[in-house]
């Protein structure tokens, strides 16, 4: 053991200094050995299946097959080895076994389990592995070097009561990211109900008194293309569609600006613009088209398709619904041309996309639609809000109340 210690923030009931000391003295990496044959994709862990930014696991897309592999048991701390910044950390909660590329590591007696989870799942001691990491693209963690990390160590029964604390915030955490998801499906669930494909002759889902048959429009008759160029540099604000995030900041989302210094070229949108990237990716075989909500105007590379909706025909909020739907992809699909891609994208031809047909409800029916999913939006949206404030405040006490 080394220096003592008093933290900033502390239980009134507990007095006297903590001791510092070296996380090699609260702690051992296992080594102990089980074979793959005794596990399933419930209880084995590789970097794969565990969570960023502290989340824990999921289950394993796989397990490998009669291999010796690192156990663990319920109680230990996991943490990724590869590429540490990712945060992926995890206190088991049952027994099992993990990758080589997964350290476990196992309290002493000096320590309580859930103490030691909040000084590893914790971004100083993140901050710290990647200090010593090894590698570039892949970096690694380095074994020797972590247990050199320096914590602060109060009695057992003050350990407890912090992790305590800790626990039932993560629960709290836990509980609101389930409020958030759960909204979610039920988003996605009214979404595939109440809208419906040009060849439906109405969706599965009504609204009670909603009888007026719907019309079918091709996108020309309900939007306008933009094509306005982004005169003198103009605007500054270039944009990107990020497939589960809408149109975004490219520079935020990429972390770095991959446009050119002249933006003189690109289409300038305003807010309540469309924009359609005809690059496809996981779970969006067809592209994606999503509206400017976040800002008043940005400008978009003149690969994208953008137009403005008329909004006597279509109401703004319900047109970006129906988008989030599978309701249009197979009239895209019908439309995009076999062989090569053109920069990545699905080979459609802007006049064969403002061809393409779509079935909607009357204006007021659209409207209800509209308002109803709005309605979920909110509470999605303040659903989040507070689950970041109880993340921030469990920051502020690790901060506080750990060094």
């Amino acid at each position: 053991m080394y220096a003592s210690y008093v933290p900033n923030l502390r239980f009134p009931e507990f007095q006297g200094e903590w001791e510092k000391c070296k996380l090699e003295d609260v702690m051992n990496f296992s080594t102990t050995r089980i074979n793959s044959s005794e596990l399933n994709e419930d209880n084995y862990v590789s970097t794969e299946n565990m969570l960023q930014d502290y989340q824990g696991i999921m289950e394993a897309k796989s397990v490998p097959e009669d291999v010796n592999v690192i156990s663990y048991s319920c109680g230990d701390i996991l943490i990724s080895n590869i590429r540490p910044y990712l945060k992926k950390v995890w206190k088991a909660t049952f027994n099992g076994g993990c990758s080589s590329d997964v350290f476990v590591l196992k309290a002493n007696d000096n320590i309580e389990s859930d103490y030691l989870h909040y000084v590893i799942a914790n971004d100083k001691f993140i901050n710290f592995v990647m200090s010593g990491a090894k590698g570039v693209k892949m970096p690694r963690g380095d074994k020797k070097q972590m247990k050199t990390y320096s914590l602060s160590l109060p009695q057992i029964q003050e350990q407890k009561k912090i992790g305590k604390m800790l626990s039932l915030l993560d629960e709290r955490i836990a509980t609101q990211n389930k409020v958030i998801e759960d909204l979610k499906k039920l988003k996605c669930a009214i979404i595939d109900e109440v809208f419906c494909s040009p060849k439906q002759r109405e969706p599965n889902r009504r609204f009670e008194g909603c009888s007026e048959p719907l019309s079918t429009y091709k996108m020309k008759d309900f939007c306008f293309r933009i094509i306005d160029k982004n005169k003198d540099n103009k605007c500054s604000l270039v944009l990107t569609i990020a497939a589960q995030y809408g149109l975004v900041d490219q520079e935020f989302f990429f972390n770095k600006s991959v446009a050119s210094e002249n933006l003189t070229g690109y289409y300038i949108l305003n807010k309540g613009d469309f924009a359609y990237n005809r690059s496809y990716s996981s779970g969006y075989a067809w592209g994606a088209v999503k509206r400017l909500d976040n800002y008043s105007e940005g400008v978009l590379s003149t690969l994208y398709v953008c137009f403005r909706a008329d909004e006597s025909i279509v109401n703004s909020d319900y047109l970006s619904y129906y988008f989030e739907s599978s309701k249009w992809h197979k009239e895209v699909s019908d439309i995009s041309g076999e062989g090569a891609r053109n920069h990545g994208l699905l080979n459609i031809s802007v006049s064969d996309y403002f061809n393409t047909e779509h079935r909607f409800a009357t204006m007021t029916e659209q409207k209800r639609i509209a308002s109803m999913l709005n309605a979920i939006v909110i509470k999605e949206q303040n659903a989040i809000k507070l689950g970041k404030l109880y993340s921030k405040q469990k920051q502020y006490l690790l901060r506080q109340m750990f060094i």
